[in-house]
């Protein structure tokens, strides 16, 4: 009997874990943490670091699981997602949304108490774009959803930014503007190689409703505007040599996967290992903005 309890508890703790699609939520909570650090010259105060990290994170949760939520009967007809909590039935539909609305308000109750009004509304008009407008709306309703509704998964450095400032700046906007021209050549490649998928689930993505050679040209023209976007950082003097090199060199690789996977033609080979490099580059990428940062910090220390 005491082993089925535990056994039953460890089940439901990992189902509302991957309800919360932490990869995502890693990965949303580092860009976060650069936005804070790039924010300032010096120590971050670590009340607020550890508050706007929770809030943030925890917010991202909320999103995730809303989702999940939504997005239920169309999850159980894709392979990708067919194994989700409430596909496989671990979780039922009412604990989901109590576990995601339960998020939601922890998360928009440390962010008020512990950061700045600024960033409690910020927070809640990203995790409204993504759970509400893209989720319920965009997502089934045109092709071009993941660019307009990428604008919500590229808010995390403006909101660590306004964390520890209380304010939105140019640079912080131009964090911003590199996860959202980034978004649609990530999100395309898996679209791509998940094509039938979404056919079969009714989403109108642009692979199936303008074919996989357009959305491969769509891929390496935004890799292309994404590389002159990440050059930006420099000419504008909000970074130095140090990102500048990583910069090109994680562009280049980008826009060989690119055009490596538009010469591909009608076919999803390459599809996954750009999803994959995509990941990888923007992760490294924003790895290039603290080295740069902190260089720079430690070249004015000694000179």
């Amino acid at each position: 009997m005491t082993e089925a309890i535990l056994k039953l508890t460890s089940l439901n703790w990992r189902s509302y874990y991957n309800l919360c699609k932490p990869k995502v939520v890693y990965l949303i909570v580092f860009t976060a943490i650069v936005g804070m650090l790039l924010s300032t010259h010096g120590a971050l105060p670590l009340d607020t670091f550890i508050a706007a990290s929770s809030g943030i994170g925890l917010a991202a949760a909320s999103g995730a699981a809303l989702n999940h939520w939504v997005d239920q009967r169309i999850d159980v007809l894709m392979e990708r997602t067919s194994q989700r909590p409430l596909p496989q039935g671990d979780l039922s539909s009412r604990q989901a949304l109590i576990f995601a609305l339960s998020l939601a308000v922890i998360s928009m109750v440390i962010l008020l108490i512990w950061t700045n009004i600024l960033t409690t509304l910020l927070t809640l008009t990203s995790l409204i774009g993504y759970a509400v407008i893209y989720t319920m709306f965009l997502k089934r309703s045109t092709p071009q959803n993941i660019v307009l509704g990428g604008a919500a998964g590229a808010a995390p450095p403006i909101l660590g930014w306004s964390a520890m400032t209380g304010e939105v700046n140019t640079e912080a906007l131009l964090l911003f503007l590199i996860i959202f021209v980034w978004t649609p050549p990530h999100f395309w490649a898996l679209a791509i190689k998940r094509k039938d998928e979404y056919a079969r689930a009714g989403l109108p993505m642009l692979p199936v409703t303008h074919g996989v050679v357009f959305t491969k040209l769509h891929i390496l023209l935004y890799t292309l505007m994404l590389f002159s976007v990440t050059l930006m950082p420099f000419v504008i003097h909000m970074t130095g040599v140090v990102y500048l090199t990583g910069a090109i060199v994680l562009g280049l690789g980008f826009i060989y996967h690119a055009i490596k996977l538009f010469n591909t033609g009608n076919s999803d080979k390459h599809a996954m290992k750009t999803f994959g490099y995509s990941i990888f580059y923007l992760s490294a990428l924003f790895a290039f903005f603290l080295l740069d940062h902190y260089a720079r910090i430690i070249i004015r220390l000694f000179s």
